[in-house]
């Protein structure tokens, strides 16, 4: 059974993402213990809120240390919501920036768009090759968020629109992250956990 430890730095609807992982069959942990996160198949990171603050509880865990030493390793991480957006380097919120892990290229800016927060479902489009949308193509995925990345170079990027074009999701190597919550999506965010614990 593949394990999965969900990085508890202080954010994120951790119990959601929990149960929705177990149904995959994957053995789930809520853990912010450095050793068992390294150790476990995969490592999910969570993020509500503010990037600055995720970051604070990030760094508070040794958990950028973490993401780097397990992506060194060819071991699998997924990102989810701010968890993906502090892959980036940068992230600039109500005019401050703040540092990432700069494990992808690119910030974190303020969607262009009418209505902010982009809240609720929506379709994406799903980069060609894609491991997390593997039968997925048509399906849609419930957000909840203020800010995105754009354009992620060197990466396949499953791309939505909301006031305009911003990456949904990205896969590199043993690194994969969601702009959208899964746990919250459904059937299609069950299948979408689903394809990610069978690459573990």
């Amino acid at each position: 059974m593949n394990t999965v430890a969900i990085l508890d730095y202080g954010s994120g609807n951790l119990r959601s993402a929990e149960r929705a992982l177990a149904r995959t069959g994957a053995n789930v942990t809520v853990t912010a213990d450095y050793a068992t996160a390294l150790e476990a198949d995969g490592l999910v990171v969570p993020g509500v809120g503010a990037f600055a603050a995720c970051m604070r509880g990030i760094d508070a865990v040794r958990g950028g240390t973490l993401v780097w030493d397990r992506l060194r390793k060819q071991r699998p991480v997924l990102g989810i919501c701010v968890g993906m957006q502090v892959l980036f380097e940068t992230g600039v919120e109500h005019g401050e920036q703040s540092s990432g892990l700069g494990v992808l290229p690119g910030s974190v800016t303020r969607l262009s768009a009418d209505i902010v927060p982009h809240m609720g479902w929506n379709t994406v489009e799903p980069a060609a090759g894609s491991t997390l949308f593997a039968g997925l193509e048509s399906e849609r995925f419930y957000f909840v968020h203020s800010y995105a990345a754009r354009e992620v170079d060197g990466a396949l990027a499953t791309t939505a629109v909301h006031g305009e074009r911003f990456a949904a999701a990205v896969e590199r190597d043993a690194l994969s992250a969601t702009q959208f919550h899964p746990e919250k999506s459904g059937d299609a965010g069950a299948g979408l956990l689903a394809n990610w614990v069978a690459t573990l």
